[in-house]
């Protein structure tokens, strides 16, 4: 059986499967950035952790997309727009946890860094980049929304890596991320474009963000380990 056959035979399981993993490793990359940020109250580190409750909610958005996709064509579409509106302010949410110090200093406070005056904007992109793509019956808004996010990602995560020595390793990690991700994103556009959502694409593409999520993780544990 060729791996085309396989992924296709249990397409729906991969899923299932692809989803609860990234949901895992981001509920397990909250929780330890929560710790981080009550030992240091760092804002940064704040709207870090937010990154990966959007992620994991989107991917369980995803889950339920997926059990939805032979029920009723409304909650279908709820769950392609709940989708993409949690992954895309994820999206904005790592942008802003590197530029957060341009727009307000340690000492603002916000009763929630999910929603604030700050953030707002994001949501309200969001939102509308999400239901653009309904409409549009495709997933570029997306696509080149957060293409465009972490091209500014990779470029601020390499000049905080080659400035900042103190946080070196996890800069690393963290740099390192952020390549995977624009990769699997331009993938995606590709994917989309040019290959009619080849499925061993879509395989390798799965992979390359199981390996973004690991990366962070990994990052966010030694650093964890290091302040014991």
């Amino acid at each position: 059986m060729s791996l085309t056959s396989l992924i296709i035979d249990n397409r729906w399981v991969l899923e299932v499967l692809y989803a609860f993993v990234i949901s895992a490793i981001c509920m397990a990359i909250v929780f330890k950035t929560d710790k981080l940020y009550k030992i240091s109250l760092h804002k940064g580190i704040r709207y870090f952790r937010n990154v990966f409750f959007f992620y994991g909610i989107a991917f369980i958005a995803r889950y339920i997309f997926g059990v939805l996709s032979d029920s009723a064509f409304e909650y279908v579409l709820f769950a392609k727009v709940a989708f993409e509106y949690f992954i895309v302010m994820a999206g904005f949410f790592l942008l802003y946890s590197l530029i957060w110090r341009k727009f307000e200093s340690q000492k603002t406070h916000y009763f929630t860094s999910l929603f604030n005056s700050k953030v707002a904007i994001f949501h309200l992109m969001a939102l509308i980049i999400a239901v653009l793509d309904v409409l549009w019956g495709a997933y570029d808004f997306m696509f080149y929304s957060q293409i465009i996010v972490f091209v500014f990602a990779s470029i601020i995560s390499y000049n905080n890596y080659i400035k900042n020595g103190k946080e070196r390793k996890f800069l690393k990690f963290s740099f390192l991320a952020m390549i995977l991700g624009l990769s699997a994103w331009i993938l995606n556009l590709v994917t989309e474009m040019y290959l009619s959502w080849s499925h061993k694409a879509l395989f390798g593409i799965g992979l390359i963000n199981i390996a973004f999520f690991f990366l962070f993780l990994y990052g966010v544990i030694k650093i964890t380990n290091s302040t014991k």
